[in-house]
C-alpha cells in the first residue's frame, strides 16, 4: 500500500471525546479514494458505488498528522475496487480501515461507462 496524502488534525476537526470526528474522517477517505480512483480509471467522472463496513481503530487527536494509504484491488469493466487504511504518520497506528470501496466510471447521464482499464487482484 502507498499513502498518498496527509492531514493536520486541527480543533475543528474534533468530536466531543477530543478526537477526530468520524463524519470528517469519512469525507476526507471518500474525497482522497474517489481521486485515487479518478487517476487509475484516467476519468474525472466518476462515482462512490460502495464502501464497505468502516473499522475505527485508534483514535486520532488534535495535533496529529495522518495519512492516507489506498491500494487498488481489483478492477471491472466500468468500476475498480479500492483499499484504505488511514495511520498516524508518526507512530503507523492505523486509525481507520475500509477494505472495500467501489469506485464507477459514468458517462454525461450518469449511467456506467467502461474505463478501459485491466487489473487483477492486488
Amino acid at each position: 500500500m502507498k499513502y498518498y496524502s496527509r492531514r493536520f488534525i486541527k480543533p475543528e476537526h474534533l468530536n466531543p471525546a477530543n478526537a477526530l470526528f468520524g463524519g470528517q474522517i469519512l469525507s476526507w477517505i471518500d474525497e482522497e479514494a474517489a481521486i485515487f480512483a479518478g487517476c487509475q480509471m484516467k476519468s474525472t467522472s466518476i462515482v462512490t458505488k460502495f464502501i464497505s463496513e468502516i473499522n475505527f481503530i485508534t483514535p486520532a487527536r488534535q495535533g496529529d498528522v495522518i495519512e492516507f494509504g489506498l491500494e487498488l484491488i481489483s478492477s471491472g469493466n466500468t468500476s475498480i475496487v479500492v483499499r484504505c487504511e488511514v495511520r498516524n504518520k508518526v507512530t503507523h497506528l492505523p486509525v481507520v480501515c475500509i477494505n472495500k470501496m467501489v469506485f464507477v466510471n459514468v458517462d454525461e447521464k450518469g449511467g456506467p461507462m467502461a474505463h478501459g482499464i485491466r487489473a487483477s487482484a492486488a
